[in-house]
C-alpha cells in the first residue's frame, strides 16, 4: 500500500526537509522542500509554469531555501545517493 504523504530528511552541506503529497505514477500533487544551508548564497526568487509541472515556486535568501511544486513530476529522493554509489563502485 502506498503512502498518501511521504516525508524525508537529507543532510548534505546543510539540512533539507521534504514532503511529497499524493504520488501517482511519477507525478505528485504537492511537493514542499525547506532547507537550511551551511553556506550563504545570493537571494533569488523563481516562478515557473509548464516545464516540469503545473506550477513551481523557488526562493533562496541567505541560507534559507523554499521550494513548492504543484502537480509536478515526483522528485526522486535517492537519485544522488545511487549516482554516488555507482561512481564509487567503478574505482
Amino acid at each position: 500500500m502506498k503512502k498518501l504523504i511521504h516525508f524525508y530528511y537529507r543532510e548534505d552541506f546543510g539540512h533539507e526537509w521534504n514532503v511529497q503529497i499524493l504520488n501517482i505514477r511519477g507525478w505528485s500533487f504537492l511537493q514542499l522542500s525547506v532547507g537550511w544551508n551551511d553556506y550563504a548564497g545570493w537571494p533569488y526568487l523563481q516562478f515557473s509554469m509548464g516545464s516540469n509541472g503545473l506550477l513551481n515556486f523557488l526562493s533562496w535568501v541567505h541560507r534559507f531555501g523554499l521550494d513548492v511544486s504543484v502537480l509536478s513530476r515526483t522528485w526522486k529522493v535517492d537519485y544522488r545517493d545511487e549516482t554516488f554509489d555507482d561512481d564509487l563502485s567503478d574505482e
